[in-house]
């Protein structure tokens, strides 16, 4: 970076400008020509922390490549030495320099067991189909938005994303720059592991860069958190585009305060605002982020410059990144724009179905539904508009976590899995050792009357808030738009027992017109969409109405055991809904 240079040693040196960012007394790795002290006894447990995390998955790994590639295992069983010897080291090194080359090696091996990893599993999932696919279709110079590939899904394990209407989304969703640097490696491979390659080669470089960039103490806990703890690997295996967005995300992040210091962007600043560019060219997730950033950023230099100093920074730094997302994007927006758009847009206009950790499972798993379930999306919207208005009135408080924030109002959304937040943890880590609280305390904030208490301050952040908490109590409180009694057919194929059919009386208790869609929900997934065999496309307000519906191929097998069973779930997509009754359980079931 422009800010930041390196000796020879790898020792950190920052100029007297921005002494405000340099990190705590207790992180800075050890001045040139002085002595060279033991290390810290953190420095060591997160040594120690990062070689334990690499055993996470490893035996999997080894117990796969036994049976299908030797040679890999014993690369593997190499590593697992590896490991042993860091973690000695790591509490035996005598000096610091000694013990940020264990860290070396405790990166090093994380990298071959990346690798190894990816050799053994490098198909890819729905999203590695798709990029292919899309790659394939830049190659041969096809459209690549607005374009179905219905063939992709449903063999092989490549799920679909089905939607609340009924249907599922057979298109490309996403920005295009993953396929675009996926396409040159598809002209070779003619396979899916050409757009697994792309973000595993991202993240590895990527951690590698972090590693550089974090003060020396922090090194192997950037290790732990990207290829550790076997997490973020298996999202570039399955040829996720967030990943590679992440990788572009790293070095925006990475002392972002000093960004337009003086009122001079900079090769480094360039650079930056390039890269956030260009992650916002290679996935959505990416969105959420840059509006938090362009806050902060123009906060602390407003502080340090006064306002027109630094709105022109801020705005040098936006256009460059509007140019290299435009750059990106131009060839597909001109090739079809109203097709483009959609596509890129897909993930937030889609209404998918109901997926995820965050509080909609009040109304898929613990209630029997909910006749709102937009004011989920209406809450996680508010929210996000909340949390950039309290990050702009105090930004001294809420900066060091603004790298956290833009991820809390995906809990409220109706897809709230967990990869929307921890595929973005590395960048909580990279501002916490890099991004002190002491980066704020001269930045802007707006001066309000009557907020100077800490009383204050709190109810206004409260009431920025509230309306978010008020949509998600009304979806969650809100009833579920049918009652539906359920009358199952079953039969015997075999040894296994299930469902043929079921009759299903439907009361519409709204004074909307509901068109149901039906699928059976056993855990947290639910099925394939079922046929409506009889009953109405359009269920009219405050009717009722009887249904046959039957499972796609005609059976679907019913759990045994003394779990909770399995629901049929009705949903509608205008206005979203869903209905949830369970399944009774049959004698022989029962007795079983």
């Amino acid at each position: 970076m422009a800010d930041t240079h390196r000796g020879g040693t790898g020792v950190e040196i920052r100029p007297r400008a921005a002494t405000h960012l340099a990190a705590p007394p207790s992180t800075r790795a050890p001045a040139l020509g002085a002595p060279d002290a033991g290390p810290q006894q953190w420095h060591r447990g997160m040594t120690l922390l990062a070689a334990i995390s690499l055993f996470i998955g490893t035996r999997d790994a080894w117990t796969t490549a036994m049976a299908s590639r030797p040679p890999v295992a014993a690369v593997i069983s190499v590593c697992y030495a590896s490991i042993l010897v860091c973690a000695v080291l790591a509490l035996l090194v005598p000096s610091r320099r000694a013990l940020v080359r264990v860290d070396a090696a405790v990166l090093a091996t994380a990298v071959a067991l990346v690798i190894c990893g990816y050799l053994l599993d490098h198909a890819g999932a729905d999203e590695a189909a798709l990029t292919s696919q899309a790659a394939d279709q830049i190659l041969h110079g096809r459209p690549v938005y607005g374009q179905p590939w219905p063939w992709l899904f449903g063999t092989h394990g490549v799920g679909v994303t089905k939607t609340m209407s009924g249907g599922a989304d057979y298109t490309y969703g996403y920005p295009p720059l993953t396929a675009l640097l996926a396409a040159p490696v598809d002209a070779v491979l003619h396979s899916t592991a050409a757009a697994t390659v792309v973000p595993t080669a991202a993240l590895l470089a990527s951690s590698v860069l972090l590693w550089f960039l974090l003060p020396a103490p922090w090194r192997s806990a950037g290790t732990a958190v990207c290829l550790g703890f076997g997490l973020l690997p298996h999202y570039a295996y399955a040829g996720y585009p967030a990943v590679t967005a992440l990788a572009l995300l790293i070095p925006v992040v990475v002392r972002w305060p000093g960004t337009g210091e003086r009122g001079v962007l900079g090769p480094g600043g360039v650079l930056r605002a390039a890269c956030l560019g260009a992650a916002c060219a290679a996935q959505q997730l990416a969105w959420f982020l840059a509006p938090f950033l362009l806050i902060g950023l123009y906060a602390v230099r407003r502080g340090e410059l006064g306002p027109r100093r630094a709105l022109a920074v801020t705005a040098r730094y936006t256009a460059t990144a509007a140019l290299t997302w435009s750059a990106a994007n131009a060839y597909f927006a001109v090739q079809d724009f109203p097709a483009w758009l959609s596509g890129i847009l897909l993930p937030l206009e889609q209404k998918a179905i109901l997926h995820g950790q965050g509080v909609m499972g009040i109304s898929y798993y613990f209630t029997d539904g909910s006749s709102r379930l937009d004011y989920y999306s209406y809450g996680s919207q508010l929210l996000l508009l909340g949390l950039l208005a309290a990050t702009l009135l105090f930004v001294r408080r809420l900066g060091p976590a603004l790298t956290v924030l833009p991820w809390l109002s995906f809990y409220l959304a109706t897809r709230s899995q967990d990869g929307y937040f921890l595929m973005m943890t590395p960048l909580w880590l990279a501002a916490a050792a890099t991004v002190p609280a002491a980066a704020f305390a001269t930045a802007w904030q707006p001066r309000l009357p009557r907020l100077t208490r800490r009383r204050a301050r709190a109810v206004v952040a409260a009431g920025l808030l509230a309306p978010a908490l008020a949509c998600v109590a009304i979806a969650a409180a809100s009833p579920p738009p049918l009652r539906m009694s359920l009358a199952p057919h079953f039969a015997e194929h075999g040894a296994r027992t299930g469902v043929t059919a079921i009759d299903v009386r439907a009361v519409n208790t709204t004074g909307t017109a509901l068109q149901p869609h039906f699928a059976s929900r056993t855990g947290q997934g639910a099925s394939d969409w079922w046929t409506i065999a009889s009953g109405p496309a359009v269920l009219a307000p405050h009717a009722s109405a009887d249904y046959r519906v039957e499972p796609e191929g005609g059976f679907i097998e019913m759990p045994r055991g003394h779990g909770p069973g399995s629901s049929l779930i009705a949903v509608t997509g205008t206005p979203m809904t869903i209905t949830s009754a369970h399944i009774p359980v049959s004698q022989k079931l029962r007795a079983r």
